[in-house]
């Protein structure tokens, strides 16, 4: 089986994946910190591996950046794959003053500028959410590795070069953490297919004071990441 986006056949993806945007952290990850690694994707260079993390099957794939993106990818890996947990990992801005650099933000619920939430038809918003039991111990496994984490509201926006440079300042008045391009998307698919999704980025840049990492930062700051990730799935596979 295969879809317009994905060469895998079905079983190739473990029921956990993680998906970071960049495909070529994907292979990082398969490269340094699974085993017995087999490719699975390469359809449009959206490199995907499944491999083993302390004899747990994991898989990680790039889902490229905003929802329309997240949306395809998630969307197929649930439908079509069996995929039953979602671990979003990537970058964010800062919209308030007391995140650091380097600080990990777990996505507590996702607000959104885009249009996504238009296909269900209702006359409001459907707010978008993870599943509580990855939330509360991605933040237990942070602790434990002594990585600085909030828990919060972050933004899931459509535009990354924005016409008013200042548009930024409103969602920061709401109390929103950060400003990411997938969260929404991930957790509304999550929610139709009845499986479990979390999002959680690193700040790497912050739109209040302007500072954002160097190249080589971000990649040992998305580490960072990708041990929480990994952790949660190694807890998980326990509890099941």
């Amino acid at each position: 089986m295969s879809t317009p986006h994905l060469e895998a056949a079905f079983g190739d993806i473990a029921e956990t994946i993680l998906l970071p945007g960049d495909p070529l952290r994907a292979k990082l990850i398969a490269d340094e910190l699974l085993t017995e690694v087999k490719k699975i994707n390469q359809v449009r260079n959206m490199l995907g591996f499944t491999g083993y993390y302390r004899g747990k099957r994991v898989s990680v794939m790039g889902t490229g950046m905003g929802m329309p993106s997240m949306g395809i990818y998630s969307s197929e890996l649930i439908r079509f794959y069996g995929v039953k947990t979602l671990i979003r990992i990537g970058t964010a801005g800062a919209l308030q003053g007391h995140l650091k650099l380097r600080d990990v933000v777990l996505a507590q619920a996702a607000s959104t500028d885009s249009n996504f939430p238009a296909q269900f038809g209702l006359a409001g918003h459907i707010s978008a959410t993870p599943d509580f039991s990855l939330l509360r111990q991605a933040s237990h496994i942070a602790e434990k590795l002594s990585i600085p984490y909030q828990a919060g509201t972050v933004v899931s926006s459509d535009v990354f070069y924005h016409m008013d440079p200042d548009q930024w300042k409103k969602w920061q008045k709401t109390g929103a953490l950060c400003i990411e391009m997938e969260a929404y998307a991930l957790y509304q698919n999550a929610r139709l297919g009845g499986v479990k999704a979390l999002a959680m980025n690193v700040i790497s840049d912050s739109l209040v004071t302007g500072e954002q990492l160097s190249a080589a930062e971000r990649q040992e700051s998305f580490r960072d990441l990708a041990r929480i990730a990994l952790e949660l799935i190694d807890y998980e596979g326990s509890n099941n």
